[in-house]
């Protein structure tokens, strides 16, 4: 099995995994222990149409802040535990929901939390090619995403007799094995030093829990759902 590594594209036709862990991957797949669908949009203005047609909550940021007359913003723990008859969640992001609008593979939402659960549905579905996809911020490499990939990867790698992984997923493999060190690489990212200036350290910290999840995201018809066993 083919096992790679890319950065906002994928290089895939069969199966992709879409990580931005810092924070919409997280948000997406804790989110749907609250709500039966996600539908991923990329500007705001598009966000408040879709709330028209679908009664949905608004949730969504930009430059890590909630835009304003929003109901929530991207946190992982506030999507998860917000009350609301509504079932569906309206998203969009600076980097993650923007990553997903030029996939056309099969698309899985993965992140720290979700990790070993994403690798077994990718393995799973996959005929010949797994891509990690790193979203990264506006175009620059994203400390948090690569790390995540590593435990991702290497919970593929797991999985497989014959993975094959590029020298980008091995690197990353490799950097993702000391957790501790993975933690603080999280909080002292570029990302991670941003999002503690805005007092959200408390969502870091959910975003570098490893495994916690069954959860995983599968992107079809431009929403995002629980996969189906």
């Amino acid at each position: 099995m083919k096992v790679t590594l890319s950065f906002e594209k994928t290089a895939s036709d069969d199966i992709s995994i879409m990580v931005d862990a810092l924070r919409a991957s997280t948000t997406i797949t804790l989110a749907l222990n609250n709500f039966k669908k996600i539908i991923p949009c990329f500007t705001p203005e598009e966000a408040l149409k879709l709330k028209e047609k679908h009664d949905g909550v608004l949730a969504g940021e930009r430059g890590g802040k909630m835009i304003e007359g929003f109901d929530i913003g991207n946190s992982p723990q506030t999507a998860e535990g917000y009350k609301s008859d509504k079932d569906t969640l309206i998203l969009t992001t600076s980097n993650g929901t923007r990553i997903l609008e030029n996939m056309t593979s099969t698309v899985l939402v993965g992140c720290m939390v979700n990790a070993k659960a994403v690798a077994d549905a990718s393995v799973k579905m996959a005929e010949s090619h797994i891509d990690v996809v790193m979203a990264g911020v506006k175009g620059r490499f994203a400390l948090e995403d690569f790390l995540a990939s590593g435990e991702i990867l290497y919970q593929i790698c797991q999985n497989l007799n014959d993975c094959e992984p590029d020298d980008y997923a091995k690197a990353a493999i490799m950097a993702s094995r000391d957790y501790e060190a993975l933690k603080d690489g999280f909080l002292n990212s570029t990302s991670g030093k941003r999002l503690r200036k805005l007092n959200y350290e408390k969502d870091i910290e959910c975003c570098f829990e490893k495994n916690v999840s069954d959860n995983v995201a599968v992107y079809e018809n431009n929403e995002l759902t629980l996969i189906k066993d």
